[in-house]
């Protein structure tokens, strides 16, 4: 989580976020160990996070094109979580985590004056996560800003944000389901890939078609095309090619050296597909 910071009033409503994103895939403990660092503030930079990643073999991706808010007719919305239906009179809310919670609110402290404009807000709060922005990786360099000014009686204004609500929570399931599929095939892919075989048999040529092999796989290797999608399971069949004659049905095929080849004579083969270990 990174930072959002909201202003909501009887002027209207203003909201500003940073669109940093980070995804991490690896060993549960060794994350909780990472993130508890990096939400603490004991990490700066993203090359340090990188290099702290790394120490805890954590695999890390960082962009800066997210969208975490959003308008939905006369009503912002922040992410897919509904805090509260509620409208009360006027509030400054942060989202984020706790050291850049703590760095937002000592700035709003300083900064922060009642008869600003709504546009002044804006500038305000993306002046502070910029700031904030400088301590700590959790937040990107890059920000929206939106503001809402309806002209809305109170009875008026709760009623709306019901049925926004109600209509938006419809549309974040749906976007909220893609991505937890994406998630899931990501780490797939970065588990397949970890099995990739640099070293070891791969199995033995069952047929001889000029330069074309058919090689029957092991019971312990399996092949993937380049989206990972399964061309064998282990006992199955695969095409390779040879760029010798000198090849018998039955010579084993192995990796030495991360080099594909026949072991009994160390020729060369070559294929499109990706070998892994079951």
């Amino acid at each position: 989580m990174s930072l959002i910071i909201a202003y909501v009033g009887k002027k209207g409503c203003v909201m500003a976020s940073d669109k940093r994103k980070i995804a991490y895939f690896g060993n549960k403990e060794n994350l909780e160990a990472l993130e508890s660092e990096l939400y603490n503030g004991e990490i700066a930079t993203d090359e340090e996070l990188y290099k702290r990643a790394k120490d805890f073999d954590i695999s890390i991706k960082i962009s800066d094109d997210g969208n975490k808010i959003d308008t939905v007719g006369n009503t912002v919305i922040i992410g897919s979580e509904i805090v509260s239906r509620s409208a009360g009179e006027k509030a400054i809310i942060i989202f984020g985590n706790n050291f850049a919670k703590k760095e937002a609110e000592a700035l709003i402290s300083k900064k922060w004056k009642s008869t600003l404009s709504l546009k002044y807000m804006g500038d305000i709060f993306k002046e502070i996560i910029n700031e904030v922005s400088q301590k700590t990786p959790t937040l990107g360099d890059k920000f929206d800003v939106l503001i809402q000014q309806p002209k809305f009686t109170a009875d008026e204004a709760q009623k709306y944000l019901n049925e926004t609500i109600d209509q938006d929570v419809k549309v974040l399931a749906k976007i909220r389901q893609k991505l937890q599929e994406d998630l899931i095939e990501k780490s797939r892919e970065i588990e397949l890939a970890s099995k990739i075989i640099n070293e070891g048999d791969i199995g033995e040529v069952s047929s001889i078609e000029g330069n074309m092999l058919q090689v029957t796989l092991n019971d312990k290797t399996q092949a993937f095309d380049n989206n990972w999608r399964q061309l064998a399971k282990p006992k199955g069949k695969v095409i390779m090619f040879c760029e010798t004659d000198d090849v018998k049905i039955g010579d084993k095929v192995v990796i030495e050296d991360e080099n594909l080849c026949l072991e009994r004579n160390k020729s060369n083969l070559s294929c499109n597909i990706i070998l892994c270990n079951l």
